[in-house]
């Protein structure tokens, strides 16, 4: 009579954690190939390109340039005090980083499909990766903020002195990705069962600037109260001012800093386990 052989198998596939608690353990052991993918990201968002890397300069410093003709030169909308180009370059570059980590991570399951449906890895991994490749950008940009800066202090007349209160922007920055990567990641568990709503969330993150201190000064917003409490509804709000006070003077809006600490946590929380929670049927779906 023929007998089989029985198999152990190492590793077991199979869904052992609850939908509201990540498996972090497994994510760690999985850290080699969240690296390969920031390289990824890092290497082919600019490859077969004119400029290559020098995009991640241009972007931001064209859009200031802009702003500073229309709102600053023609509008001549107030600043506080701040010189126009900088006013609206500490503006652009926080959002930016922001609107980009929510476009991108908001694409996880929809753009990465083929790959997501053939291969075991924790699926966490590509929201993570896209937002780590983003925040590469976003350390240049600042470089260039923190350049700009120091020309203007040095060619223009522009006394600027750095404030303390520049130790306390790793934590903006840890704000600003956390309120990124849960928004983006609760619309991409979504978007796997309502397609139209990757395009929506990207319309919104556009018109959203605009409810941001990016262009508007707070002294302006403060003019028109229902104005000014859309604004401050919006938890990148006392993120963009903060990074403002940060380099330029002023007092930190710990009350604001603690909405927006307050709202990432939430937005965190309920896109992971929204996500954890699509991650079991997705293949079903998409």
């Amino acid at each position: 009579m023929e007998q089989h052989a029985s198999v152990d198998w190492d590793i077991i596939i199979k869904p052992r954690q609850a939908w509201w608690k990540p498996d972090l353990r497994e994510f760690w052991h999985y850290r080699d190939l969240l690296w390969l993918l920031v390289r990824r990201d890092l290497t082919a968002q600019y490859k077969q390109t004119i400029l290559g890397p020098a995009w991640l300069v241009l972007q931001p410093l064209i859009t200031t340039i802009t702003y500073t003709v229309m709102f600053g030169l023609m509008a001549r909308l107030p600043t506080g005090g701040i010189p126009a180009m900088l006013f609206y370059l500490s503006g652009i570059v926080p959002w930016t980083y922001f609107a980009g980590v929510v476009n991108k991570t908001s694409r996880t399951f929809v753009s990465n499909a083929n790959v997501l449906t053939k291969v075991y890895f924790p699926r966490l991994i590509m929201p993570v990766s896209t937002t780590l490749s983003t925040l590469f950008s976003f350390l240049v940009q600042l470089g260039l903020l923190i350049l700009i800066i120091g020309g203007h202090a040095f060619f223009a007349d522009f006394h600027w002195t750095p404030s303390l209160n520049l130790v306390f922007l790793p934590v903006v920055i840890l704000l600003m990705t956390l309120l990124g990567l849960g928004a983006g990641i609760l619309v991409s568990a979504m978007s796997t069962k309502y397609r139209d709503l990757g395009f929506l969330v990207s319309f919104g993150v556009q018109l959203l600037m605009f409810a941001s201190p990016v262009i508007f000064s707070p002294e302006m917003v403060s003019r028109n109260r229902t104005i000014e409490m859309i604004f401050n509804l919006n938890p990148m709000t006392p993120v963009i001012n903060s990074m403002r006070t940060m380099f330029f003077g002023g007092a930190l809006d710990w009350y604001g800093l603690g909405y927006a600490a307050l709202a990432s946590l939430v937005l965190l929380m309920t896109g992971l386990a929204v996500f954890q929670r699509v991650e079991r049927s997705f293949a079903d779906v998409v």
